[in-house]
């Protein structure tokens, strides 16, 4: 006799098997068979270890690259600060507090460029990284949606998604 199949009860998730009355002795159960091992070559193999090589390090390229791209605008911001003053909400593009806000602005992103790409600290650069680029947005928002916007919707995406990375390589200080 075969066993009944079996069903899961809402608040444990254990499987529960209806309680038999025949006086049978139940069957053993038996784990089931392991798959056969795939050889130690071929295309499967390469696959899986290429994959296991870019999940190792997708984090480290990933937080590098968005390290650059916040140096680069950092450096932008405090060479020209006059070029950038048109996306600082709510004040005067001519203003000097316009060219103030920019001016820090850049600092923010260059000192969070340099930890990073050195991985200082990388989780929480990327938690400050993800509140720059979240303000960023919304200020483009503001101004109505562009395509610029939509691109900086996904280097805040990237910058959340390294925000949840526990381990990486290349790091000073977890």
């Amino acid at each position: 006799m075969s066993k009944p199949p079996a069903t899961r009860p809402w608040a444990t998730g254990r499987p529960k098997f209806p309680v038999s009355v025949s006086p049978e002795p139940a069957e053993p159960v038996q784990a089931p068979a392991s798959p056969a091992p795939t050889p130690a070559g071929g295309l499967a193999s390469v696959a899986e270890r290429a994959g296991a090589v870019a999940a190792e390090w997708a984090p480290v390229s990933g937080r590098i690259l968005l390290g650059v791209v916040f140096a680069w605008f950092g450096y932008h911001e405090l060479v020209l600060p006059g070029d950038w003053t048109q996306y600082v909400p709510v004040v005067a593009e001519s203003s000097s507090l316009a060219v103030i806000l920019v001016l820090a602005h850049g600092w923010v992103l260059l000192v969070t460029a340099a930890a990073l790409i050195a991985g200082i600290s990388p989780r929480a650069a990327a938690a400050i990284a993800s509140v720059l680029m979240l303000e960023i947005v919304i200020a483009l928002a503001v101004t109505g949606l562009s395509d610029t916007a939509l691109r900086d919707v996904g280097v805040l995406g990237l910058a959340v998604c390294l925000t949840g990375v526990r381990h990486q390589r290349l790091v000073l200080r977890n």
